[in-house]
């Protein structure tokens, strides 16, 4: 039993194959005993319980649940009936009558809940000993702190007790937990979770988080969960990530090399510089960004409104109760009882003068890439500067949910000391999609096992996504491919990439004259006497398609373009009016090769001339 993998495609296999749900409900029992961790689960399902959830859902039937008979765990500030809520706190301890909305959906989906997970106390931490129960165990080196405040849900995670577990980021707490347990956190996009039924922390930022094994599992979970929820006034209608393929070429922002910060830890810096190296290996065009705005940001959460809003969510019971309180947690929360209604309007307005300054910053690039935790800190250090060691592990989370961006947080290999190196991808709202497939690149490039387990990364079979959403197929030959001056026109009426494709070898690319941004002209020629032409598929709403082709500048138009694939769609093609002194380029195969190599003969002509 013990050698039953967990990651969602290895279980359903192992289904697939004859094994029952009891088996894993006893695997997970088993794994409990075995971890001897008693800091992972505040409650526990009865395993009888378990058993009788597990019949009810009847033969496995992946398509009708997508997720039948995979176990997860749930953060103690997200309502599971039958189950108190504690938030890490016994007198706060409340018995909900109905699931939290994600938890619903999951259990609609199939999953099965085995217990709710310890936490930093009311979720203010990120260091996961702020708990009046048992610290969790840092899954992989037990003298480091296991990372909160989800500490409970990452470990249950990284020790294979469970697919996955639900945890949440209010500034971080998604993120860190997985990057210290060498595991995947998906923190969404603000609202794309519903967080109906979890205990707030700060009720504007907070996001329902997912800690999985691998990036697929964690985009299986948001893709059985995502939904606007008129429960939870904060939902927002966003995409799950997709499984299809990103674009070929990404520009990604980095910390400006004398903005980054690691507090003297050599072996985070120079993984982090491995990392780095591994996405200009996966085509990735990085770009340094000066940072000091995006650390300005983060330090607002701490500095007046958003104490006050965490203030606003407990007050209640705080006035009546504060003795019952981690004294850590008190005196953060406790804070915000010297600040005015002013300090908060002034916080909100210093916020909105950051997001003005780094609207266009974010724009600028594809997606940004940063260290998940700037360090490792032991429990020791922790335990004797709590405040300072939990502020710097925020150094490139905090800021992320006040300047609305998703993030997901993976593994990237080993540092130089054996302790898990970690980086979190991180884009403007409405870009999960993006983030997790360069996520998974990443992951798969890094070699790991998957969490504390000793299984091997799973093998990724080629996904050839399916589409049912309405949108159409455009086919972009040049200035509109991906990583091109024009590709940005494309995104910002919400085009998705579908595929890299090739034409049939029945066109001629030609350089076209005059043009203010250089851009080709594809031309039909008769079958056989042209040449296989590389393209990119991309999809458009009906509305951003008409939007998209009536700003279309002459010489060129909208034809269809058949490809080699046997498919074909609308696409660009070229007046032949257009064509006085264009060059034809076919023989490079395509305008991405064409700009490239005709770019590096011209240097070469000019390193000569001179």
């Amino acid at each position: 039993m013990s050698d039953i993998r967990f990651d969602i495609g290895s279980l359903h296999a192992t289904y697939a194959s004859g094994m029952s749900v009891a088996t894993v409900v006893e695997t997970v029992f088993q794994r409990i005993a075995e971890a001897d961790d008693p800091g992972i689960f505040i409650h526990l399902a009865s395993k009888a319980d378990l058993l009788a959830e597990a019949e009810a859902l009847g033969g496995f039937d992946p398509v009708a649940k997508p997720l039948w008979g995979v176990p997860f765990a749930v953060k103690d500030n997200i309502d599971v009936a039958g189950m108190p809520t504690t938030a890490a706190c016994a007198e706060y301890a409340y018995l909900p009558a109905k699931d939290a909305s994600i938890v619903a959906r999951l259990r609609a989906a199939g999953a099965l809940v085995v217990g709710k997970t310890n936490l930093d106390q009311f979720a203010t931490g990120l260091v996961g000993v702020r708990t009046p129960y048992p610290v969790p165990r840092n899954a992989i080196d037990p003298k480091l702190v296991p990372g909160g405040s989800s500490s409970g849900s990452a470990v249950a995670t990284a020790r294979g007790i469970v697919s996955f577990a639900l945890g949440t980021d209010t500034a971080g707490s998604g993120r860190i937990p997985a990057g210290l347990n060498n595991i995947v956190g998906l923190k969404p996009t603000v609202g794309a979770l519903s967080a109906a039924g979890v205990v707030p922390a700060c009720r504007t930022l907070d996001c329902v988080s997912v800690f999985a094994l691998t990036v697929d599992d964690a985009c299986a979970v948001f893709r059985a969960t995502t939904a606007k929820d008129d429960a939870d006034p904060y939902s927002r209608a966003i995409a799950a990530p997709s499984l299809g393929p990103r674009p070929p070429v990404l520009t990604v922002g980095i910390p400006a090399a004398t903005d980054r910060k690691f507090f003297g830890d050599a072996a985070m810096q120079a993984g982090f510089e491995t990392a780095l190296r591994t996405l200009e290996q996966l085509g990735c065009q990085l770009v340094e960004i000066p940072f000091g705005d995006f650390y300005a940001t983060a330090d607002l959460l701490y500095e007046g409104a958003w104490v006050a809003e965490r203030y606003a969510a407990i007050a209640d019971f705080m006035d009546v109760n504060e003795a019952a309180m981690h004294p850590v947690t008190r005196q953060i929360i406790g804070g915000a009882r010297k600040l005015s209604a002013a300090d908060a309007f002034k916080g909100l307005y210093a916020l909105q003068a950051y997001k003005a300054r780094l609207a266009p910053v974010i724009a600028s690039v594809d997606l940004f890439c940063v260290p998940t935790a700037p360090t490792h800190y032991s429990l020791e250090a922790v335990l004797a500067d709590p405040i300072v060691t939990n502020s710097r592990l925020g150094t490139y989370t905090n800021f992320v949910n006040l300047l609305d961006m998703c993030a997901i947080a993976v593994p990237t290999g080993k540092r130089d000391d054996g302790l898990p190196m970690s980086v979190t991808l991180l884009a403007a709202a409405g870009k999960d999609a993006l983030t997790a497939a360069l996520a998974g690149e990443l992951h798969a490039a890094g070699g790991l096992g998957l969490g504390a387990t000793g299984w091997a990364m799973p093998a990724s079979p080629a996904k050839i996504p399916e589409f049912d959403d309405g949108m159409i197929e455009i086919v972009v030959v040049g200035a509109h491919l991906s990583g091109m001056p024009l590709n940005g026109q494309l995104c910002a009426l919400g085009g998705r990439l579908s595929r890299a494709a090739k034409t049939v070898a029945s066109y001629q690319l030609y350089a076209l004259a005059g043009q203010s941004v250089p851009k080709p002209g594809l031309v039909r020629v008769a079958d056989g006497n042209g040449a296989a032409v590389d393209v990119e598929v991309w999809r458009l709403s009906a509305d951003a398609f008409g939007r998209f082709v009536a700003a279309i500048p002459p010489p060129l138009g909208i034809g269809t373009i058949e490809l080699d694939d046997g498919t074909s769609a609308k696409g660009f093609l070229v007046e032949t009016a257009g064509l006085s002194q264009a060059i034809d380029i076919s023989a490079y195969g395509g305008w991405r090769s064409f700009i490239a190599k005709a770019g590096g003969e011209r240097q070469r002509t000019e390193a000569v001339s001179t």
